[in-house]
C-alpha cells in the first residue's frame, strides 16, 4: 500500500481533497504482533499381565500475530485397561475433558481492509480527547487500531467418557459391549464498542450439545482348513441433544462494562434475542460376513440399515448394502518367482451409503416461530407465522459408490504402490428449492431431487532408497486427482415441476463499491462442477477519457455488453483444486533425523478481489491503494476475469530436524529428544496475492475468492524437549 508521503503526493497530483493528520502509520504492522506459544504434555502409565492405565495432562497457551488475540487449552486423558475372571472379561474405561478460552477477531474482512486501506497519515494512537480519529467518508473501514478493542471471547467446556467390555464366550462367540457420553458447553461473549459499531452492541450466547451413544456388537471367527469366517452383527442406538440461548442489545453510553452488564444497553433488536433446541435419534444395524479362502480371496458383505427421526414417518429407514473382493496375489503358487514382490493385493468394491446432512431435525413437521408483537388491549402479545413448507416425503440421500485399486510392495517393503479409484453418484440430494407461492404456503422447499457424480484416483508411493544402520531416508508422495460434476437440481414434487435457478451464485465480492453490483463471482451451475468462477470476459485495459483505464468488457453473444447472468459471462475455471499433493520426506543419520512435509494443489483458480479493490484508483483519498495503482491508473472496479488468475501452489508445510540423547543404560531417564520445527517454510506459486492458501473446498461465500480477508501470513518457530521415564 502507498505509505503516508506517497499518498500524499498522489493525492496531491490528481487534485483530490484529502484529510492529512500529518503522521506515517503501517495500520498493518501497527495491528501485529509477535505471538509466543507454550505447549506443555506430561503422560503417566504403566501397568501389568492383567492391567494397564495411561493419564495425561496437556496445556497450551498461544499469541495470535494480530494484537489482543490469546488462547489457552487444558486437556486431561485417561484410558484404564483391565482383564477379569481367567481372562474372560476385558473391560475399557476411559475420561477425557478440555477446557479452551479463546480471544479472537470478530471480523476479519473488515479489520484487514481497514488495516490496508485506512489513511496512512493518521496517528497510530488515540488523539487528544482519548478517542480513535476516524474518516467518516469511507464507510467501509474504521480506524483498524480501534477494531482492536473488540473483545470477542469463546469458551469451550468438553468431557467425554467411555466404557467397553469384552466377554469371551464358548464356541468363538464375543460379545462387545460398548457406551459413550459427551457433553460440551460454549460460551460466547462479545462486545462491539462505539468506534466500531454504532453506539456499542453486546452479544451473550451458550450453546450445549450432549450425545449418548451405546452399541452391542456380537461376533465369530473360525478358522476351518484354508477357510476363514468372520461374522458381525451391531445394533447401535445414539441421541443427541442440542441447545442454546443469545442476547444482543444495542445503544451503549459506555463502553467500559462491554459485555458484563447487558443492562448498559438500552435496546434489544426483536432479533437480538433468541433459543433453540433440537434432539435427534439415531438407530441403526449392521451385519457383516468376512471369508476368505487360503489367505488369497476375500469376500467382505455387509448389510447396514439406519432409521433417523429427522426424516418423515414412512421414510426414516434407509438401507445400505456394499460388497467388496480382494485377491491377494503374492499368495498365489506362480507368485513364488518373483522374490522381489513382497506383497499384490488387487480389491473391487460396490456400496451405499447414507447422508441426513442436509437436514434439520423437525423439517418433516409443520413449525411456526414468533413473527412480531401487536397490541391487544392494554397488553402486547407475540404473534406467530409458519416456519417454512413442510415435506413428510423427505428420505434419505443416497450415494452410489464403486472403487477398485491394488497394493504393491517391492524389494523387502522399500518400494510401495497403492492405487485407489472410485466413482460415485448422489441421488435423491437434499436440495432447498424456491417455489411459488401459492400454491405453497412459503417461498422455499427441502426437497429429495437432484443428483451428483463425484470420481477419482489416488495414488500413493513410498520409497527408502537408503537404509544402513546409521542412515534411512524415507520418501512418501500421496496424489489426488479429483472431480465432481452437478447433474440434475430439477424433478417432479407431488405432481408439480420444480427446478433451481439456473445459474445460483455461491461466493462474491463484498466492501466498498460491491453492494447491489456485479459482484457474484463462483457459481453452481448443473453441468459443471461445483463452485464454478462465471464472469464476464474482459479484452484488457481501455482509456476511461479522463487519464485512467478501465476495464474493456468483450460482448459475447453480439447484444452489446450486459453483466446478467446468461448474458455476457462465460465459465472461466473452477475454484476446487483437481489435484491434491501430499508428500513428507524423513532422514535419519545416527542420533539425528530430519522431516519435511509438503503439499500441493493444482487445477483451480483464484479470483484476486483484493487486488481489484486496492488497485482501484477512485477509491482515493478515502481508501488507501496499492503502490503499484498509481502507475497503472486502472479507475473501474468491474468483476471481470482480468483478476481471475491460476491457483496452482506447492507449500513446506513445516521442517523438524531433531536429536535424540545417548543415554546409558539402568539410568532414570529412557529417552531424550530435542526438537527445533520451523512451520509455513514458505510457498511456491504464481499467484500474485498475499498467498494462495485460501478457501478452496468448502462451499461457502468465500469459495476461491481472496476478498481482503487474508490472515497475516506468520512464520512459527518450535522448540520442544521430550522426556521419558
Amino acid at each position: 500500500m502507498l505509505d503516508a508521503d506517497s499518498y500524499r503526493k498522489v493525492v496531491s497530483d490528481l487534485g483530490l481533497d484529502k484529510v492529512d493528520l500529518g503522521c506515517n502509520t503501517n495500520f498493518q504492522k501497527a495491528i501485529e504482533q509477535t505471538g509466543i506459544q507454550q505447549n506443555h504434555n506430561i503422560a503417566l502409565y504403566g501397568g501389568g499381565e492383567r492391567s494397564d492405565y495411561r493419564v495425561s495432562l496437556g496445556y497450551l497457551e498461544r499469541q495470535g500475530v494480530i494484537q489482543n488475540e490469546k488462547m489457552k487449552l487444558f486437556t486431561a486423558n485417561m484410558n484404564l485397561n483391565q482383564k477379569l475372571i481367567d481372562k474372560l472379561l476385558d473391560c475399557e474405561l476411559g475420561l477425557f475433558g478440555s477446557v479452551k478460552r479463546d480471544r479472537s477477531l470478530f471480523d476479519l474482512q473488515k479489520t484487514f481492509y481497514s488495516a490496508a486501506a485506512f489513511n496512512p497519515t493518521f496517528p497510530a494512537g488515540k488523539n487528544a480527547a482519548g478517542g480513535w480519529d476516524q474518516l467518516t467518508t469511507a464507510s467501509q473501514i474504521t480506524n483498524p487500531l480501534a477494531w482492536m478493542e473488540v473483545d470477542n471471547r469463546n469458551a469451550i467446556s468438553y468431557f467425554s467418557a467411555h466404557a467397553r467390555l469384552n466377554v469371551i464366550l464358548p464356541f468363538d462367540w464375543k460379545v462387545v459391549l460398548f457406551g459413550a457420553y459427551t457433553y460440551s458447553e460454549t460460551e460466547d461473549d462479545q462486545y462491539l464498542p462505539t468506534p466500531v459499531w454504532g453506539h456499542g452492541q453486546a452479544y451473550r450466547g451458550s450453546r450445549r450439545a450432549e450425545t449418548l451413544l451405546g452399541n452391542l456388537m456380537l461376533t465369530w471367527q473360525k478358522q476351518i482348513n484354508n477357510h476363514f469366517i468372520d461374522l458381525l452383527a451391531l445394533g447401535e442406538v445414539s441421541g443427541e441433544t442440542y441447545s442454546g440461548f443469545h442476547t444482543t442489545v444495542t445503544n451503549f453510553s459506555s463502553d467500559e462494562m462491554g459485555y458484563h452488564n447487558l443492562q448498559g444497553g438500552a435496546l434489544r433488536p426483536w432479533e437480538g434475542t433468541g433459543s433453540y433446541y433440537d434432539n435427534p435419534h439415531l438407530v441403526s444395524f449392521l451385519g457383516r460376513i468376512n471369508y476368505s479362502f487360503a489367505n488369497r480371496y476375500v469376500l467382505t458383505v455387509n448389510a447396514r440399515t439406519d432409521a433417523s427421526s429427522k426424516f418423515g414417518a414412512n421414510h426414516k429407514w434407509g438401507f445400505f448394502p456394499s460388497v467388496s473382493v480382494a485377491w491377494n496375489v503374492t499368495q498365489e503358487p506362480f507368485m513364488q518367482a518373483f522374490t522381489w514382490i513382497d506383497n499384490l493385493k488387487i480389491r473391487v468394491g460396490y456400496g451405499l451409503a447414507g447422508n441426513q446432512g442436509g437436514i434439520d431435525s423437525y423439517t418433516t413437521m409443520a413449525l411456526v416461530k414468533p413473527n412480531g408483537v401487536v397490541p391487544i388491549g392494554n397488553a402486547p402479545i407475540v404473534t406467530y407465522e409458519t416456519l417454512r413448507n413442510t415435506n413428510p416425503d423427505l428420505k434419505w440421500e443416497v450415494k452410489h459408490t464403486f472403487n477398485a485399486g491394488f497394493d504393491l510392495a517391492m524389494y523387502n517393503n522399500r518400494l510401495l504402490f497403492s492405487f485407489n479409484y472410485y466413482r460415485s453418484k448422489t441421488d435423491d440430494m437434499l436440495y432447498s428449492y424456491h417455489v411459488s407461492v401459492p400454491p405453497f404456503a412459503y417461498n422455499n422447499l427441502l426437497a429429495n431431487i437432484g443428483s451428483m457424480r463425484n470420481s477419482g484416483l489416488e495414488a500413493a508411493i513410498g520409497f527408502t532408497p537408503l537404509q544402513t544402520k546409521d542412515m534411512e531416508l524415507n520418501i512418501n508422495a500421496n496424489i489426488t486427482w479429483q472431480q465432481n460434476k452437478l447433474l440434475s437440481l430439477s424433478g417432479m414434487y407431488n405432481g408439480k415441476w420444480i427446478s433451481a435457478a439456473e445459474y445460483t451464485a455461491i461466493a462474491r465480492l463484498n466492501g466498498a463499491g460491491f453492494h447491489g453490483g456485479y459482484n457474484n463471482i463462483v457459481y453452481q451451475i448443473v453441468g459443471q462442477p461445483l463452485g464454478v468462477f462465471y464472469l464476464p470476459k474482459c479484452n484488457g485495459l481501455v482509456s476511461d477519457g479522463n487519464g485512467g483505464y478501465k476495464y474493456d468488457v468483450a460482448d459475447l453473444n453480439g447484444n452489446g455488453v450486459n453483466l446478467e447472468d446468461g448474458e455476457d459471462r462465460y465459465i472461466a475455471g473452477q475454484a476446487v483444486p483437481k489435484v491434491l499433493l501430499g508428500s513428507n520426506i524423513s532422514f535419519r543419520y545416527k542420533r539425528f533425523d530430519f522431516s519435511l512435509q509438503i503439499n500441493g494443489a493444482f487445477g483451480h483458480k483464484i479470483y484476486n478481489g483484493t487486488s481489484l479493490t486496492y488497485m482501484n484508483m477512485n477509491n482515493l483519498p478515502d481508501y488507501n491503494v496499492l503502490a503499484e495503482a498509481p502507475h497503472r491508473m486502472i479507475t473501474d472496479q468491474t468483476a471481470t476475469d482480468y483478476w481471475l488468475e491460476n491457483g496452482n501452489y506447492i507449500h513446506f508445510d513445516y521442517f523438524t530436524v531433531g536429536w535424540t540423547a545417548p543415554l546409558r543404560p539402568k539410568r532414570l531417564l529412557k529417552d531424550v529428544r530435542l526438537a527445533f520445527t520451523v512451520n509455513n517454510l514458505g510457498t511456491i506459486s504464481a499467484y500474485s496475492g498475499l498467498t494462495p492458501l485460501i478457501n478452496s473446498t468448502q462451499v461457502d461465500s468465500t469459495l476461491g475468492i481472496d476478498d481482503k480477508r487474508t490472515y497475516p501470513l506468520s512464520r512459527t518457530y518450535t522448540l520442544s524437549l521430550s522426556l521419558n521415564f
